[in-house]
């Protein structure tokens, strides 16, 4: 049984307002078997463009209307096309020309009257750029889908094991020693770890696949410390440690005061993830969550402004400035897989707000979250 492949016939946009140019350009790129597509001016181009983007873009620089600069910049600023398009641009003018075409995110250049065998190889390397490129955005959407089927299977085995052990625990089935029930806890602990590692996992690759859609309402950001210090003060405790939420900076007065727009449960785990950070890394003294507003002087609104500060053990300066990446882990030996503090990166920027650290080895860190308010009138 034989097998038939099929090769996909790469598409170029040819732009120039002058005709003669464009049916030599299509005469020598149809007789190397490429397919041709037509534009005499750069309006044209742009919809063509929106309408089935090509493989490649020849641009001449100098027409009527938008010349080929403010077309390639249109296309590298439109969101839209999801897919890099090597852009060619065809020029007769000195070398400044070229360099505001590659400024403006042209990838080559060939020169008025152009060799055709220049222009060809041109092409076949640009085009084997695309190709290059193509392969691994698809190989990486490849990686986060396996990824992302993996960890929500992963899910279904915790959870049963989880409820498994939990009825165990609680002797359901038969009576079980005191070292037993020590051990049924530590498997409990275990997999409660992992699972929240899956999660976090998730729900990292769910942003990152720009899947993941926010619930907006208003959200009270004391009222979601005090939630959250309830559920995690028995870590406190356990370890001997203070944990208090400080809202002095707050206008009682005001009903407003602390609020923000956003999705309650993301922002809910940011702070979790935060303050467990804390506790991991603080043996002795406490943390402190502050919530106070401001109005940087960069902005025309209102910010909401949260600091989770520990007296932990510090952050050495060359964690400091990767320590929001995915999968960065920093030197300490307590340090977990390096998603928490990246989804909660990627869950504060997209509320519009920003995250920061400063630490000192030693003296503890301080994480500071702001968000902007958008709260109207009648909220």
């Amino acid at each position: 049984m034989s097998v038939v492949e099929h090769y996909k016939i790469d598409r170029i946009l040819a732009v120039d307002d002058t005709r003669d140019n464009l049916i030599l350009v299509q005469t020598i790129l149809e007789s190397e078997g490429y397919e041709v597509d037509l534009a005499s001016d750069g309006i044209t181009a742009l919809r063509k463009i929106e309408q089935s983007a090509p493989d490649l873009i020849l641009l001449d620089v100098m027409m009527p209307g938008i010349d080929g600069y403010e077309v390639t910049r249109r296309i590298r600023n439109n969101r839209e096309i999801t897919s890099y398009i090597p852009i060619l641009l065809i020029t007769a003018f000195h070398e400044s020309s070229v360099v505001e075409g590659l400024d403006a995110g042209a990838d080559d250049f060939i020169r008025k009257p152009f060799d055709t065998d220049e222009l060809l190889a041109r092409v076949r390397s640009l085009l084997r750029l695309k190709h290059s490129l193509d392969e691994q955005q698809k190989m990486a959407r490849q990686r986060e889908d396996f990824v992302s089927r993996l960890t929500h299977d992963l899910r279904t085995p915790l959870v049963a094991a989880d409820r498994m052990l939990n009825l165990f625990e609680m002797e359901t089935f038969c009576k079980i020693s005191p070292e037993m029930k020590k051990a049924i806890a530590v498997m409990i602990r275990s997999n409660e770890n992992l699972m929240q590692m899956v999660n976090t996992l998730l729900e990292v690759y769910r942003f990152e696949a720009g899947k993941k859609t926010l619930n907006w309402e208003v959200c009270d950001w004391p009222e979601i410390a005090q939630e959250v210090v309830s559920e995690i003060m028995p870590l406190t405790n356990e370890k001997g440690l203070t944990l208090k939420v400080d809202t002095s900076g707050l206008d009682p007065k005001d009903k407003k005061a602390g609020r923000v727009m956003g999705d309650r449960l993301e922002l809910r785990r940011v702070l979790y993830n935060l303050i467990a950070n804390a506790i991991k890394f603080t043996d002795t003294g406490g943390i402190t969550v502050r919530i106070f507003e401001k109005s940087p002087n960069y902005k025309h609104q209102d910010w909401v402004t949260i600091e989770v500060e520990d007296t932990g053990y510090g952050i050495a300066p060359e964690d400091q400035a990767t320590i929001f990446e995915r999968f960065r882990q920093g030197r300490n030996k307590r340090s977990g897989s390096g998603l928490g503090l990246h989804l909660s990166h990627r869950i504060v920027e997209a509320h519009t707000g920003t995250i920061q650290v400063t630490s000192e080895i030693g003296k503890g860190s301080l994480f500071t979250v702001q968000l902007p308010k958008n709260i109207d009138s009648s909220s």
